[in-house]
């Protein structure tokens, strides 16, 4: 609630945005794909012109102190950051804004709003930055079970409270956002080293409540294996797992909550496992003929136990569209990090598998490979493209991107299933040629993570029918080619139906039973990953 704020609508803070430029070449890409010299833009309403319903609860004077039905707060409370998320602000909808959002200072005052809202028959929604690309922070009022919305936001929580040098953790707030953990952490010489691509807007306890996929692209990719011990308000009490490097005593409380999506309780603070700053770095741009052959050469890397910190392939028009090639070839970002020794024989190695599959590296200055050339351009594009949609979703492009994880044997067909399957369907939806390109996040030595983004050129008024049949096709595909239906942008409502073919039946039973336990009233987060 202090210095800029965070948009209502769009990404980042209110002020920031794309450049001229980088808007240019973004909608120059498109002009290209569609064949058209302008698209038919819609203006997006103020903040002020907004109708937003009244409150239908009003929180008792004991939390007012912490507790707002502000204008701002609660149209930024809203939605998350997804397609459809951002169609229906575009056109003004904020029925389901919350009633009230509530910035608890401590423990007490979370386990009050809980309280609070169990009694009036309100549902609670956490809320961390707000990130969320799959429909995971919409509060949800029905009117019957649910009377009223209240979203609990922690950014109040946002210190490192302590740092355990010898054991190299540190016990951290779960509303600190990834910028602020860092810069507390600097001072000791250690990083978590967790990037996600939301680094700057989400926080602790939102990459821990979705299984965040983070910097690592191999060995360390998800902030669970960074997680140490929790701490969680619930409805009916405080769960805090013990501080332990490993145990076999029985499944993993820990494990219970990580990526339970505030389904179960709200995560207050954690113990996290830190790493020293990197001081030893070896990277290069390498180009393949096609994307098998740079996949393959991925698989002889993660096979090779190199564990790269960065691995990631592009295809060739995924490559083309973020300007680091020319559209003729496929880009492995290949890079290697190291607080404690020099790199040298692990990068020669992963260049000979590289070598090995008809990859050339491009030549670049000693030490700034990671930041040169294709890697340095697709980096930057990569941190950039989340403020596009800002003004891609009002001249009516689809842009959207979905991830999965398939094992290297069915690798190759899965792709070019999903690929087909997915291109079928935006001409369907859409009556107009689109675009599905592909590119690995994350690595492993069984499989890879394939990311998907895919393009299309919309039509206003038809959008979220044509999004959800392209969004439905492709998730069909991936289920039905054996692959998950998300590898690191959580479950939310948008993966739900996908989700629940996926998940073991007898595994639902016993998540409901721990809701139950935990959540008698059923008031956290309903709709996401089951219903009570």
């Amino acid at each position: 609630m202090t210095g800029i704020r965070l948009k209502h609508y769009g990404w980042g803070r209110e002020g920031e945005g794309m450049s001229a430029e980088e808007r240019a070449f973004v909608l120059g890409r498109y002009h290209a794909k569609f064949g058209t010299g302008e698209f038919d833009t819609v203006t997006i309403p103020g903040l002020e012109e907004l109708s937003l319903r009244e409150p239908r609860v009003v929180p008792p004077a004991s939390l007012t102190p912490f507790c707002t039905t502000e204008r701002y707060d609660r149209a930024a409370h809203t939605y998350g950051k997804s397609y459809p998320d951002y169609v229906r602000a575009m056109l003004g909808d904020y029925d389901c804004a919350p009633d009230v959002v509530a910035y608890p200072r401590n423990e007490s005052e979370i386990s009050a709003v809980m309280d609070w809202a169990g009694s009036v028959g309100a549902s609670l929604t956490p809320f961390g930055g707000g990130s969320s690309v799959c429909g995971g922070v919409e509060p949800q009022a029905d009117g019957t079970k649910h009377k009223a919305a209240v979203t609990l936001d922690l950014r109040n929580l946002s210190k490192v409270v302590e740092v355990d040098p010898l054991s190299r953790a540190a016990l951290i707030d779960a509303g600190t956002y990834g910028p602020s953990l860092e810069n507390q952490l600097k001072p000791h010489g250690v990083t978590l080293r967790h990037f996600p691509q939301s680094f700057e807007y989400s926080t602790l306890g939102g990459w821990i409540a979705t299984r965040s996929g983070g910097h690592f692209a191999s060995l360390y990719t998800h902030i669970d294996d960074f997680v140490e011990s929790l701490r969680v308000v619930t409805p009916v009490g405080v769960v805090e797992t013990r501080r332990l490097p490993g145990s076999g005593a029985g499944p993993s409380p820990d494990r219970m909550f990580i990526g339970s999506e505030g389904i179960l309780g709200v995560i207050s603070r954690a113990w996290m496992r830190l790493q020293p700053r990197p001081k030893f770095r070896a990277g290069a741009s390498v180009r393949f003929p096609t994307f098998f052959d740079a996949a393959r050469a991925v698989r002889a890397v993660a096979q090779a136990g190199l564990y790269p910190s960065n691995c990631r392939i592009l295809d060739p028009q995924e490559a083309f569209n973020t300007g680091a090639a020319d559209g003729n070839s496929a880009i492995m970002v290949l890079a290697f990090e190291s607080g404690d020794h020099p790199l040298d024989a692990w990068f020669k190695r992963a260049l000979e598998c590289c070598a090995d599959h008809r990859g050339t590296p491009e030549p670049a200055e000693a030490g700034d490979a990671h930041l040169e050339g294709a890697a340095g351009i697709w980096r930057n594009a990569f941190i950039r493209m989340p403020y596009a949609r800002e003004f891609l979703t009002p001249a009516a492009i689809i842009n959207d991107t979905f991830e999965t994880a398939i094992t290297w044997d069915r690798f190759e067909s899965f792709h070019d299933q999903v690929k087909a399957g997915t291109e079928r369907a935006i001409l369907q939806a859409t009556g107009v040629k689109g675009e599905v390109t592909c590119r690995f996040t994350h690595v492993y030595p069984d499989g890879p993570a394939p990311y998907f983004s895919f393009h299309a050129r919309g039509r206003h008024g038809a959008l979220l029918a044509q999004w959800q049949a392209i969004k439905d096709a492709a998730s069909d595909a991936l289920i039905a080619a054996g692959g998950t239906i998300t590898h690191h942008h959580a479950v939310g409502r948008d993966h739900r139906p996908w989700y629940d073919r996926q998940r073991p039946q007898l595994f639902a039973a016993a998540l409901r039973a721990a809701k139950r336990e935990l959540d008698p009233r059923g008031m956290l987060n309903p709709g996401v990953l089951i219903d009570p």
